[in-house]
């Protein structure tokens, strides 16, 4: 294989064990924290994780200037002294951050869970983002493997300690609050461990750090507000969803959104490799570089969607509690192809270009027509599948405007193949929607056939490609 397609095949293997090992975390607590725990230790628990969602804006965008402005550099040429002052100046800011945020909830927020709840978030923001200002630089310059493993640490920690506190017949959500806040610090100390040359060192100058730190602020903040944006986008849906109905109904429609997303493993492990390895590559080759990634990424997810089939009748006999609400799976499946080339491809592409200004406009637009679809199809004709579909709906409207966006810079033409994606995301929503059953599963079938033959340059390209990545490297022959 070649050497330098085998060095981002390994970045993915590590990348996508600890996606895996992420998967069946969450497959852990799915099937046990609520069996164990009652109704409102639940509720209390499933809070924090929505709370702790959020707690990485908290930088105010000095991690994300961090990752765009040193994205593709060497490890060994980063300035360490500088890089010192940046780790401990963004600690003590999340330190006072947190005293002030906790002093506040004690004295004015008198719910005693809620409290707990938001104390343990607290801490959790103290210790989360300086662990991130430590895997951005990691991830920045392509030290991959050393980030995948200290995410998967955490996962592997947390899970032990939640399935030994499950064992020995805890029903306390404190005792589990606590298990992730210790397998955070357990992962913070191994990766201050790991940076050392950065964390313990000589620190550089005030006035140097000082301007440092404004310029990475400076540069972070439009991608954080994009980020914000972006997850408000879905929120915004949920939350008027969980509002309007009941928790029940916000729980079956999260799991729906969690079954589609498991497909989303290892298109996120490769946007998390894509990054450092495009900001290596000379620029004049971007271009045709995503057309081949496009390609290499659609094609095949099209051909997966048609698991939808046998994953809603395994699901069902697995969770028939749940098998009614499973058929939303219909509505939400194709979210994985476009949030899979936001992900991977779209703003991967946008944030190497420096173009973060049009990721927060694109997703600005997005929370804009979020709200305007969520007050007219949930708070006013309170119709639940119409508000599964403008998730859909939503994600799509996103990457159409991205991809346009994109297009414009890179001077591509994506117009056909986006209108085909668009008719093949049509044509699965009404055959598994409308017709259903193994009838729809044939009709999809027999028109991604069709699709397949449109697009049979593409499929000949990336059958090439895959030979060509894994044909054996040839070695050089020496000069006579």
């Amino acid at each position: 294989m070649n050497s330098k397609i085998l060095g981002i095949v390994k970045n993915l293997s590590y990348t996508f064990v600890a996606n895996i090992v992420g998967t069946l975390l969450s497959v852990v607590l799915v099937a046990l924290v609520p069996k164990r725990l009652g109704a409102a230790e639940y509720g209390y628990w499933q809070l924090y994780v929505f709370y702790t969602t959020y707690v990485g804006f908290f930088h105010f965008g000095w991690v994300d200037g961090i990752l765009l402005r040193y994205g593709g550099r060497e490890y060994e040429e980063l300035d360490k002294p500088l890089f010192h002052s940046q780790f401990w100046m963004l600690g003590a800011m999340e330190l006072v951050i947190t005293l002030l945020f906790s002093g506040g909830i004690l004295l004015f927020y008198p719910h005693a869970d809620k409290t707990f709840v938001l104390l343990i978030t607290a801490l959790c923001c103290l210790l989360v983002i300086p662990r991130t200002f430590l895997q951005y630089v990691l991830q920045s310059t392509n030290r991959i493997q050393e980030y995948a493993k200290n995410q998967m640490a955490e996962k592997v920690i947390y899970a032990a300690a939640v399935v030994i506190l499950l064992l020995a017949g805890t029903r306390s959500y404190e005792s589990l609050l606590l298990a992730d806040i210790g397998a955070k610090l357990v992962t913070l100390c191994t990766l201050c461990w790991r940076c050392r040359d950065i964390v313990f060192h000589k620190a550089a100058g005030l006035r140097e750090s000082l301007a440092e730190a404004w310029t990475n602020i400076t540069v972070g903040v439009k991608l954080l507000f994009a980020n914000i944006a972006g997850l408000l986008i879905i929120g915004i849906v949920r939350f008027c969803i969980e509002q309007t109905w009941s928790v029940e109904v916000f729980g079956q429609v999260s799991l729906t959104m969690s079954v589609c997303n498991l497909m989303m493993l290892f298109i996120n492990a490769v946007s998390v490799v894509m990054f450092p390895v495009l900001k290596r590559t000379p620029q004049e080759r971007w271009a045709g570089a995503y057309t081949r990634l496009r390609s290499v990424l659609v094609v095949p997810i099209l051909g997966l969607l048609v698991l939808y089939y046998p994953a809603k009748v395994v699901l069902s006999m697995w969770l028939p509690q749940y098998a009614e609400s499973l058929t939303y799976m219909a509505l939400l499946f194709p979210m994985c192809l476009f949030e899979g080339k936001m992900s991977m491809l779209i703003n991967t592409y946008l944030k190497a270009l420096r173009r973060e200004n049009w990721m927060m406009v694109v997703n600005l637009a997005s929370v804009g027509l979020s709200l305007l679809s969520s007050a007219i199809v949930i708070l006013w004709l309170r119709n639940l599948e119409l508000a599964v579909l403008s998730i859909l709906v939503l994600i799509v409207f996103r990457c159409v405007f991205a991809e346009l966006v994109l297009a414009k810079i890179l001077q591509l033409r994506v117009a056909k193949n986006m209108i085909l994606e668009l008719v093949m995301t049509a044509v699965f929503v009404c055959s598994s929607w409308v017709v259903g059953g193994w009838v729809g599963c044939l009709i999809y079938l027999v028109i991604y056939g069709l699709y397949l033959f449109l697009c049979r340059s593409d499929v000949k390209d990336i059958i090439g490609m895959a030979k060509s990545a894994f044909r054996p490297a040839q070695p050089e022959k020496n000069a006579e």
